[in-house]
């Protein structure tokens, strides 16, 4: 269902408070010609009834001669802020920018951030925007998950299927999603719900199965026959299955990059608004299709890069692949049992 402007504007007011934005504060609204409209004038509406100062940056579009569809997590790299060192320059004097184009995993965002910068990016349709509206309660509910993940030495991932994953902790800090972006230099996704951390360098080892009606992201395809990724000292070594085994295998290896076969970050979904059957209801060009990330008690990992915490892999291949049904154990604390998350205090 649509939702009208005027009660966009509201939610975005409401994000925006809870983001602290207020008169004392300049906002920068960054946009390209695919952004959507209705976000960005809302969002400028709501600046204004907060007596923000606010303007609107538009980039052009940028596309990679390697890239290979429209959704911008499916590659990583240059943007089209790259090289744009005025356009840059200009988004770290503000306080907030509202990215409506997205420039995730860049790093001209990396860098943008260590100014003390916020970013609030803000690219999924208007109605996922109302129906995971963040709240203080998502922040307690996935601080209170992130202290049991800073604490931990190792995850440890069953499932029915046949996931049997472990991967030590330790080298790379907790990362936390809640949809606000309310301290100095965070960046955060609304809607979101989620938390995760990356393995240590080179030591992830098992295997990681893909059950029938599992996601694989950025293809926003609902898996229909199993498949199993075998990993050792970090690295997927082989892809096994039908015809979804051979679309990865032939996907990745498009990119002739051994990178592209490291595992990335890795936690699990905290957020009961977002839902695992509303990929079904968009269209691919949508949005990144955030339900998938964070719906609750799912297992998400990544695949490609890990640069932006100080890794090493610095490659445009990147993959988000959510699971359900999974238990997840850091050291001996069960966090997630059998796709349902467990209640932590």
């Amino acid at each position: 269902m649509s939702v009208n402007s005027s009660e966009l504007t509201q939610m975005f007011e409401h994000v925006l408070q809870l983001s602290k934005v207020d008169s004392s504060q300049t906002v920068a609204i960054l946009k390209s010609h695919y952004s959507h409209q209705q976000t960005v004038q809302s969002a400028m509406d709501a600046c204004i009834r907060l007596n923000a100062k606010v303007f609107i940056l538009e980039l052009p579009s940028f596309n990679h001669p390697m890239a290979m569809g429209n959704d911008m997590t499916a590659y990583c790299g240059d943007t089209a802020l790259t090289g744009n060192l005025a356009a840059q320059r200009a988004l770290e004097s503000v306080d907030l920018i509202i990215d409506t184009m997205m420039l995730l995993h860049s790093p001209e965002q990396e860098q943008i951030l260590k100014t003390g910068t916020r970013i609030l990016l803000a690219v999924e349709p208007p109605e996922v925007l109302a129906r995971i509206l963040p709240t203080l309660e998502d922040k307690v509910r996935v601080q209170t998950a992130e202290k049991y993940l800073k604490q931990a030495k190792s995850m440890h991932v069953t499932s029915k299927a046949g996931t049997d994953f472990y991967a030590p902790l330790g080298m790379y800090p907790a990362v936390t999603e809640y949809g606000f972006a309310d301290e100095a230099g965070r960046w955060d996704h609304w809607p979101s719900g989620f938390l995760f951390t990356w393995p240590n360098e080179n030591t992830a080892e098992g295997k990681l199965v893909l059950d029938v009606g599992d996601i694989l992201l950025p293809f926003k395809m609902y898996v229909r026959e199993k498949v199993t990724l075998d990993i050792e000292k970090g690295f997927i070594t082989n892809i096994h299955g039908g015809f979804e085994a051979e679309y990865l295998r032939d996907y990745m290896k498009y990119f002739n990059d051994p990178d592209v076969y490291g595992i990335s970050h890795i936690g699990w979904g905290l957020q009961p608004r977002a839902q695992w059957t509303a990929m079904g209801l968009h269209d691919k060009n949508d949005g990144m299709c955030m339900d998938a990330r964070a719906f609750n008690g799912n297992f998400l990992f990544s695949t490609g890069p890990n640069t932006e915490v100080g890794g090493s892999r610095k490659t445009p291949c990147h993959m988000d692949i959510p699971l359900r049904n999974c238990t997840v154990k850091l050291d001996d604390t069960i966090v997630v049992e059998q796709g349902v998350p467990v209640e932590l205090t």
